[in-house]
């Protein structure tokens, strides 16, 4: 099934769109426990693209008792999320937790397509994205190194100006680079790539995040900041000249810092927003502070996307025991964030 941007009905209300995730991992579950913490939670209403069979089969398992609705078009589901948790049907599965399969991950690559289409539609105000695993994706003929790519291709931007954050309530941060090995980080790095990345984060934390003027520290890539090149010399190459063209930009940026000491309490207090040059540097201090509540936001897009720091946990699908706090943070920032971009946007009445 095929989502086009223009085919898609208009919600007139604010409603955020989840896709299902993979069918075999928790995906499924924790988005029937974001519905029934609704109340406490504070979300914004939305609604799942995938399988009323295979979210109910989920709910049971994990001991909850939840009404489900099948609706026909995005624009009933604000007007029922008290009552029910609405459903656009597009797959009938049966469930097996932490056993992927290749009919699930048709399913999972389904939702995110037809989920996608009606954010870019306008039907739903943002979009969050249940976890799936890449492995499996990648044998129904999906292409992409991941989510954040996909959508950013659906929106017409290019990959390199799609930027990853992940917030939690302790810390924000963006990778420069993401999935790349070490040792080819230093070769990829370049002073253009860190300037236009803090920028679009930068921007992003405003339109999306309410913050008027963001605090930006930036990570050196060797230890101590390269301590004047005698560790290497990135950080007066390549940093350094970003971090001056980002002041020159009026941006409240400093660095290049000691990664080994910005993310203790009284550092983390100085600033908004962590810029890291590779992977594990934004990723270690955020999973260790905020392991179950941590997102990941794509910016730079035209829709609002978030998602859970988390993958699909096949091990401990259908148990019961994942926790929520991620996938109902998720859900959150993407509310917040959406309606953060609509005070921005001009009234079509004005």
């Amino acid at each position: 099934m095929t989502a086009t941007d223009s085919s898609v009905p208009k919600s007139p209300g604010s409603v955020l769109v989840a896709s299902l995730g993979d069918p075999a991992g928790v995906g499924p579950e924790l988005l029937c426990q974001a519905w029934f913490d609704r109340g406490s939670s504070g979300l914004t209403p939305f609604f799942v693209v995938g399988s009323v069979a295979i979210l109910g089969a989920a709910a049971a398992a994990r001991g909850l008792e939840i009404p489900l609705l099948a609706i026909e078009s995005p624009d009933q589901a604000a007007a029922c999320f008290a009552d029910v948790l609405p459903v656009l049907d597009i797959a009938g599965l049966d469930y097996t937790p932490g056993e992927p399969n290749e009919a699930g991950a048709e399913l999972a690559f389904q939702s995110l397509e037809v989920a996608t289409g009606i954010v870019r539609g306008g039907g739903a105000a943002a979009l969050m994205t249940a976890p799936v695993a890449k492995s499996q994706l990648a044998r129904v003929g999906f292409i992409h190194p991941g989510q954040t790519e996909y959508v950013a291709e659906r929106c017409g931007v290019a990959a390199r100006n799609a930027v990853m954050l992940l917030a939690g309530p302790s810390l924000k941060v963006v990778p420069i680079t993401v999935h790349a090995a070490l040792a080819d980080v230093p070769g990829l790095l370049n002073a253009e790539l860190i300037r236009s990345r803090t920028a679009i984060a930068a921007q992003a934390l405003t339109r999306d995040l309410g913050i008027a003027n963001p605090r930006i520290a930036i990570a050196g890539l060797n230890p101590h900041a390269g301590e004047d090149g005698r560790f290497g010399t990135e950080e007066r190459d390549i940093i350094a000249p970003a971090i001056q063209a980002l002041l020159e930009e009026g941006l409240d940026v400093v660095g290049p810092l000691p990664a080994d000491g910005m993310f203790h309490p009284a550092a983390r207090r100085r600033y908004d927003l962590a810029v890291c040059m590779y992977h594990d540097q934004a990723l270690i201090p955020i999973k260790t502070l905020d392991f179950d509540t941590g997102v990941n936001m794509t910016l730079g897009l035209p829709i609002v996307r978030t998602s859970p720091d988390h993958g699909t946990a096949f091990a401990i699908a259908g148990r019961g025991t994942a926790d929520a706090g991620a996938t109902i943070a998720a859900l959150r920032m993407a509310g917040e964030a959406a309606a953060h971009r609509a005070a921005l946007s001009p009234s079509p009445t004005a």
